[in-house]
Formats: structure tokens, C-alpha cells, sequence
């Protein structure tokens, strides 16, 4: 078994709607409560930084297992969003949509559009972060995926 650890140090200066900092080897940044929970809005916040781990290890997971398939890939992005329940002050991180875009090259056919599509659901349920938040975050796909011209 191999063990990676990742640090992170996270400074805050007082109360709620203070504005504090993260550090860790490649993310610095100011952090603070989002505008839309009546906060200040400096720098990110926890809502996107989950959003931001789930969408760039989906996506990365989705990129290594298209190489892997030797899928004609042409082009790639994606949309991610969040959505955060508040009842009676109580906020939940409900569900996070992921909306990628896959573009296989005109030479695919049929057959490599339908192996992409087998592996768009594949890759939420093998990155670690979907794993991590299983049971907790509804995770919902709308791939658009088709051969380009």
C-alpha cells in the first residue's frame, strides 16, 4: 500500500464573516463565507473548493480513461455546479451536476461514441473525491458527447 499525504494550513483571524487564508504546496488563497450565505465573498470558499475537487478529479479521471481506451479525442471541457439546501440555518451540500462536453474526432464511429458514453459514467464512480462524498452529495451527470465534424 502506498499512502500520499497532502497538508494544507488555514489561518482565521475571528468570527464569521472574518476573512481568513489556506496554504498548501500549490493553493494559496484568501477564503471566506460566499456572498450567498451573507458573508463577505473574499477569496473562495468551501462550496466551490468541494465543487472545485470533485469536478477536477472527475474530469481528470474521465481524460486518463479515455487515453487508456485509445479513444480519438478531439476535444474536451465541462461545467460543474453546486447546489447548497438551507432549511431553518441549517446549510447541505445536496448535489453537484457535472456537464461534460467530449468531442471525438471525425474518425470515431459509432462504436468509440459508444464506449465514451460507458466511460462518462465510469469516471464519477471511480474518482476518489465522488468516492469520499458517496451517500453524502447526490452526484448527477448531463454528458453531451458526440463525434465532431
Amino acid at each position: 500500500m502506498s499512502l500520499h499525504h497532502f497538508h494544507l494550513k488555514a489561518d482565521w483571524p475571528g468570527g464569521r464573516n472574518e476573512v481568513g487564508y489556506i496554504e498548501s504546496d500549490k493553493l494559496k488563497t484568501e477564503i471566506s463565507i460566499p456572498k450567498e450565505m451573507a458573508g463577505p465573498d473574499v477569496g473562495t470558499n468551501p462550496d466551490e473548493m468541494l465543487l472545485g475537487a470533485a469536478a477536477t478529479c472527475y474530469i481528470i479521471s474521465l481524460a486518463a480513461m479515455i487515453e487508456r481506451a485509445g479513444l480519438p479525442l478531439k476535444e474536451m471541457d465541462m461545467q460543474s455546479e453546486g447546489i447548497v439546501d438551507v432549511t431553518d440555518g441549517v446549510f447541505t451540500y445536496k448535489k453537484i451536476i457535472h456537464r461534460p462536453r467530449v468531442v471525438l474526432t471525425v474518425e470515431a464511429g459509432e462504436r468509440d461514441l459508444s464506449k465514451l458514453n460507458r466511460l462518462v459514467e465510469k469516471a464519477e464512480k471511480s474518482c476518489m473525491i465522488s468516492k469520499a462524498i458517496g451517500g453524502n452529495v447526490e452526484i448527477e451527470m448531463q454528458a453531451d458527447t458526440y463525434i465532431g465534424e
